[in-house]
């Protein structure tokens, strides 16, 4: 989706100025998602009001049904809000067509889910060559692989691997169509705390290295402190927004 040259989403009044510069990426005003549920409706977005900027590494909490994954789904094209708005760079993501969308997936958006997906026919570096071919300036799978530190197991199938080695994979896979934003929903949440480190490692190194906006959703309290803002849904509606005056490795939780 390419963003209108004349477009300049204003921030809200009441931003902090810490935002003064800072390239925005999202800006969702009054987001709202509702899904029938027989004579009556849910609500898993109920007004929400967000500025998401390059670079930021954003920690989701909140409980199931929060509408964490509702409103990761709308940030990344999978879905379309009911009411509100949502632009990106400018441009209206909330009304955007099918068409609009797909392209907005395909040049703008990195996406990790918490199963890994990855063809158990091809190599590793087969499986992230499958995003290379159809990105329009992609780095090479070898690159891709090198960031999430997997050099030595790039001729390795899936089998051949570990979990947290697939799903680093899959995090190649994502960053390497360098996407601006990269949304990971529950990215460790089939693995253990040693194989949990290593690949949020690997998300928080493409975050610093390539600058991409870093969206990562977890029930696990302890990742607050490797964000920049830690932002509480619950019950479709941000009730705190928290902002880090400085980052935390990943090592350095308290795990």
């Amino acid at each position: 989706m390419n963003p209108s040259s004349t477009a300049t989403p204003a921030a809200p009044a009441s931003a902090p100025s810490r935002d003064a510069g800072r390239e925005l990426l999202f800006q969702a005003r009054g987001l709202t998602k509702v899904y029938p549920s027989g004579e009556a409706e849910i609500r898993a977005l109920d007004g929400v009001d967000l500025d998401l900027y390059r670079g930021e590494l954003i920690v989701l909490l909140g409980a199931s049904g929060s509408g964490k994954s509702t409103l990761l789904n709308i940030l990344g094209g999978l879905d379309t809000p009911t009411g509100g708005t949502l632009t990106y760079r400018g441009s209206d993501l909330a009304g955007a067509n099918e068409d609009g969308l797909t392209r907005f997936r395909r040049d703008a958006v990195g996406f990790v889910f918490q199963f890994y997906n990855l063809i158990p026919s091809l190599t590793a570096r087969e499986n992230v060559a499958l995003i290379t071919e159809i990105a329009r300036a992609p780095m090479t799978p070898e690159a891709a692989l090198a960031l999430v530190e997997l050099t030595d197991r790039q001729d390795h199938f899936p089998s051949q691997l570990s979990g947290g080695q697939q799903q680093r994979v899959a995090i190649a896979r994502a960053i390497a169509k360098r996407p601006e934003v990269l949304l990971c929903d529950e990215p460790t949440g089939a693995l253990d705390v040693k194989t949990g480190i290593t690949v949020l490692e690997a998300i928080e190194r493409v975050n610093l290295d390539l600058g991409t906006l870093t969206v990562l959703i977890t029930h696990n309290s302890v990742l607050s402190d490797m964000a920049d803002r830690v932002i509480h849904l619950s019950d479709g509606v941000i009730v705190d927004i928290r902002e880090n005056k400085t980052r935390r490795s990943v090592r350095s939780l308290a795990w």
